[in-house]
């Protein structure tokens, strides 16, 4: 099993509109490609952060829901408009397979 997580941190006074932007892209993810993306706020530590997390059952199923992903247009407006809601450079992906 494949478990990808995505963090990013919020840009100052933009903590509301990336809670919703994470959950409008969750809510994307679940209807167009039936993908359960999970989003997560830290309980301890900086509170200023959003992860995503999702699984897969091998790379290559990440793979293929990855390009899915670049390829819609939907989305790619999606993420565009969270541009200002994160701080630049904070995104961080994680990629851990179970052993």
């Amino acid at each position: 099993m494949i478990y990808v997580t995505r963090t990013g941190s919020i840009a100052p006074g933009k903590a509301v509109a990336a809670h919703a932007f994470a959950q409008k892209a969750a809510n994307h993810w679940k209807t167009e490609w039936d993908r359960t993306l999970e989003v997560r706020r830290p309980v301890g530590g900086n509170p200023n952060r959003i992860a995503w997390v999702t699984q897969y059952k091998d790379l290559a199923e990440f793979d293929a829901v990855t390009l899915k992903s670049l390829a819609d247009p939907k989305y790619t407006e999606l993420l565009v408009t969270a541009g200002e809601l994160f701080i630049p450079g904070s995104i961080h992906d994680d990629i851990w397979r179970t052993v």
